[in-house]
């Protein structure tokens, strides 16, 4: 009688449902394992030898030595990072950096996502192409723009010396200003999008209700447009936090030698100094400090999601 259920065509059912579910759940797990956790572990393992003048140049955490296996774990390359004063300077002017871009990003594209959000159904698809166009454009071509602009010879100042505003350049490459300008510039979308998705779904009845009830435009805000779009501020400003505080490109075009990111020194240990060892200390070290953000993020998401539940 046991056979004969297992066989009924709602027993064939639920075997092809729990199998697609295996196939949905074990894709991306499969996905994060390749390009991740294995990466990650390798780097990992990376970060715990010393540099040695060989091919590849550290030596092996695993040594199999007359019949003997041996495990060389080295932490000197982490305490290396904490006494010196290089690579704490580092992290600290690459939190700063993307801070301040993310910061920007967020006081240009809120009105922007707001202003997309209230314009006509049939001119929001416009603005997003606006807003998408550049991304579609090499990102190494559109940085190389950017030092054309900003250049003593370049756009801006031959035209504030053509009107006569200035009688010299004004030194804008090669600076901060010019490394958060490229940053802005380059994650403005990422910050837009996810507000103009919340702010797009948004009541309007529960502004309509506000005005009825005598409330100010600006309080309106304030009291409810904002603190309805707080899950689109945060996902915007960790798409542009992260990967800006390791940002290479930029900061190598459009930075001077003042400039100190992480990526920037992440480049020169391993290409440069050849130091691979403490090269993939910096960037564990690196993604430990991203997943502190990263976890507050997802918490304030599961909490959202329990309080629509």
């Amino acid at each position: 009688m046991t056979r004969k259920l297992l066989t009924t065509p709602l027993a064939e059912r639920v075997r092809a449902v729990l199998f697609h579910r295996r196939v949905v759940f074990g894709v991306p797990f499969a996905w994060l394992l390749v390009f991740f956790l294995l990466p990650f572990a390798l780097v990992l393992k990376i970060s715990l030898t010393s540099a040695v003048m060989a091919i590849p140049p550290y030596e092996p955490v695993f040594r199999w030595v007359d019949d003997t296996l041996s495990v060389v774990v080295n932490f000197g390359n982490y305490l290396f990072l904490a006494s010196d004063s290089l690579y704490v300077a580092a992290y600290w002017g690459s939190i700063k950096t993307a801070f301040l871009a993310t910061l920007v990003c967020l006081l240009i594209g809120y009105p922007m996502a707001y202003a997309m959000a209230r314009a006509p159904r049939h001119w929001q698809l416009v603005f997003l192409l606006l807003v998408m166009l550049p991304s579609w454009t090499s990102f190494l071509i559109r940085v190389y723009a950017w030092m054309g602009i900003l250049g003593n010879q370049g756009l801006i100042n031959t035209g504030l010396q053509a009107l006569g505003l200035t009688d010299e350049p004004i030194r804008m490459l090669n600076t901060q200003f010019a490394v958060i300008l490229g940053m802005v510039y380059a994650y403005l979308p990422f910050m837009v999008l996810p507000i103009f998705t919340n702010l797009v779904k948004l009541d309007v009845r529960l502004l309509e209700a506000a005005s009825d009830l005598g409330c100010r435009s600006l309080t309106t805000f304030w009291a409810i447009t904002l603190p309805l779009s707080k899950a689109g501020i945060l996902a915007g400003s960790m798409l542009v936090f992260i990967p800006a505080v390791g940002e290479f490109v930029i900061p190598e075009l459009l930075g001077g030698p003042d400039t100190l990111m992480i990526g920037k020194v992440l480049w020169e240990e391993f290409f440069n100094n050849r130091d691979w060892p403490v090269a993939s200390a910096l960037a564990i070290v690196m993604l430990a400090l991203l997943l502190v953000p990263i976890v507050l993020f997802h918490r304030f998401q599961a909490r959202e999601m329990e309080n629509d539940d």
